[in-house]
């Protein structure tokens, strides 16, 4: 192949050398034969190597060989193999050479070597305990790159019979309770030990009782009322026959300043009262004209009348009177429309007049009211429970808990006055109870009970949040935190009345 490349080679060097004998036959005299420069013959040459030396080098001929550079140096020839007596190979110093055979296998084997190398060689790249670097986290695994192989698990016979005998067990005594419940509601045992449960311990009564009250450890001689023979024994020297007159202290539900009624005039009185105001102003404005502190005031004009003012200049020029007339009337209205703009309230100041209007002083004393819900589950109602006391500047807290769900609110006398309507009229709590197809069972009726409503010292929630309680004693642990929890017994005990 290679001598036929060259065979190739040779014959277009003899083609491009050969000199054109043709002559074009062509009508056009102005055209002369073409001739060929040693210039471009040794450049298509050149073209003609590189193009043959590219395919060689891409591989579109594999099986011609490279060009040797030089013919008298003579090709690299293979090391010659050398034998000794007994049909061994050794080298040139006579040492025995172990020669690498090469073994057919299966491409099965071949991956399963490649993977064990991979293995070997992540191993020891990962040989570093990662627990010792700074920003290692034990929580965080990592996935495997390989699933691992997973083992057949056998279950043992028997076993989901087990398992279905326990889940029947289980329904069985949740089917007892109910109807022992439900026969101890009929009968009235539930009510009466559930109301025991709210009565508080005699230990709990009896735990913060001092032996003597401070009041009486000024007249007691010892430090208990009763002595060893059990009498009571006074201190003679502070007992007299004078009475003492305690200091009458302000109450602190008391205002600070005095409180007048204001006093409510009639529609008459407001008016003579106004028309008495505007004739003081317009005579101090015409105090002012007099003394020659402001310029008289131009006279009212408008089109009814606008002859018997002007007069005889009306007459002469109509079109300019009526329009300085029009004019002095707009200039009058703009003034008008300024006053208004200028009394007019900003966005911002009616924003704050309508807190001013919602917030109440509590400082005094703060209002406290107790609803009782038996079904807090529908979103819009609790939706309507918040918005509506955030609205109001009211505080307070919801404890969502199964039917008994109790809604705390503090506020004003007058927030809660629109609270109580929207919790009591205004919310329609019947629509939430889907009706029961079976008639034989009783219709349970979603409604709002109002439980107690008073006076309280201070607030004791913030912004109004919703809590829910597994249990009845989560729920009155929850308000045992902010010191109510005489509101969850309050609630708790109405629900068991019910």
């Amino acid at each position: 192949m290679m001598l036929n490349a060259q065979k190739m080679i040779e014959e277009r060097k003899k083609a491009l050398s050969i000199p054109s004998t043709g002559v074009q036959k062509n009508n056009n005299k102005d055209k002369k034969p073409q001739i060929t420069t040693d210039f471009e013959k040794q450049a298509k040459i050149a073209q003609l190597q590189a193009q043959i030396q590219k395919k060689l080098a891409t591989g579109i001929i594999k099986t011609v060989p490279s060009v040797p550079k030089t013919l008298n140096s003579s090709a690299e020839k293979p090391t010659p193999l050398i034998l000794d007596s007994e049909g061994r190979t050794i080298d040139i110093t006579g040492k025995e050479v172990q020669l690498t055979q090469v073994i057919p296998t299966l491409k099965a084997n071949i991956r399963a070597k490649k993977r064990e190398e991979f293995k070997q060689t992540f191993s020891e790249k990962s040989n570093d305990d990662p627990s010792e670097v700074k920003f290692f986290d034990p929580r965080l695994t990592v996935k495997a790159n390989v699933r691992t192989k997973r083992s057949l698990k056998f279950h043992e016979p028997g076993k989901f019979q087990q398992i279905a005998d326990r889940l029947r067990m289980k329904a069985q005594l949740e089917k007892l309770q109910n109807e022992i419940s439900q026969i101890a509601r009929k009968t009235g045992i539930s009510s009466v030990t559930k109301m025991a449960l709210l009565v508080p311990k005699e230990e709990q009564l009896t735990e913060h009782c001092p032996d003597v009250e401070w009041w009486d450890s000024v007249i007691l001689d010892g430090a208990s009322y009763l002595n060893e023979n059990g009498e009571v024994q006074f201190k003679r020297s502070n007992i007299s026959h004078l009475v003492e007159h305690p200091l009458q202290m302000r109450p602190p539900t008391d205002p600070l300043k005095p409180v007048f009624m204001p006093v409510f005039l009639t529609k008459k009185e407001r008016k003579k009262l106004r028309r008495q105001n505007r004739r003081e102003t317009w005579k101090e404005e015409q105090e002012k004209i007099r003394l020659g502190l402001e310029p008289p005031a131009e006279p009212k004009l408008r089109i009814s009348n606008l002859m018997r003012v002007l007069g005889t200049e009306a007459v002469q020029d109509p079109t300019k009177m009526e329009s300085h007339v029009r004019a002095q009337m707009a200039k009058r209205q703009k003034a008008h429309e300024e006053a208004n703009a200028s009394r007019r309230l900003n966005p911002e100041q009616r924003r704050d007049k309508k807190i001013r209007k919602l917030q109440e002083d509590t400082s005094l004393g703060v209002n406290v009211a107790i609803y009782r819900i038996k079904d807090l589950g529908n979103p819009s109602k609790k939706f309507k429970i918040e918005t509506n006391s955030k609205q109001l500047f009211m505080t307070g807290c919801v404890i969502m808990c199964k039917d008994c769900n109790v809604v705390i609110v503090e506020g004003g006398p007058k927030q809660q006055k629109k609270y109580k309507r929207l919790m009591l009229h205004r919310m329609k709590w019947e629509d939430d109870v889907i009706k029961n197809k079976d008639e034989s069972e009783p219709k349970s009726n979603n409604k709002c009970s109002l439980v107690w409503e008073g006076m309280s010292k201070q607030r004791n929630f913030g912004e109004i949040k919703f809590k829910v309680c597994t249990s009845e004693k989560l729920a009155r642990e929850q308000l045992k935190k902010h010191g109510v929890e005489h509101y969850w017994d309050l609630a708790y005990s109405d629900l068991i009345m019910d």
